[in-house]
């Protein structure tokens, strides 16, 4: 998880640095096999050398990005855990819970999906 630290101490608000800290670490431990990476400042998790799930921060909420064919899968069950989603994320409001049985869904859903793709993004 050293490679988070600089990203976690720049969120200011210590609820927000502590919840999103608890979910990366979580993503650590659920799928030792995927690569902790931060790029374009946004913390990621790689599978041979393949994006499967990312996080930004922002005040209101913590946004999941699984890209756009995760949200897809999961359209219905974002909705029901009360999300909002766009175009490749969904939001986690700071004030509701985590899904982790979703985010763990959405995973393995991006590895096993991804599991012969070489290059970082879908096309």
């Amino acid at each position: 998880m050293e490679v988070f630290e600089q990203f976690l101490a720049s969120i200011d608000h210590p609820d927000h640095r502590e919840r999103t800290k608890e979910i990366l670490t979580w993503v650590a431990d659920t799928f030792p096999s995927l690569e902790p990476q931060m790029k374009w400042n946004t913390p990621m998790f790689t599978d041979h050398g393949t994006f499967i799930i990312g996080f930004s921060t922002s005040k209101q909420h913590m946004s999941v990005s699984p890209e756009d064919a995760g949200i897809a899968q999961f359209t219905d069950e974002i909705a029901q855990a009360g999300y909002s989603a766009t175009k490749g994320l969904f939001r986690i409001p700071w004030k509701k819970p985590v899904d982790y049985d979703l985010l763990e869904k959405m995973i393995e859903f991006n590895i096993k999906d991804k599991e012969d793709y070489t290059k970082l993004w879908r096309e």
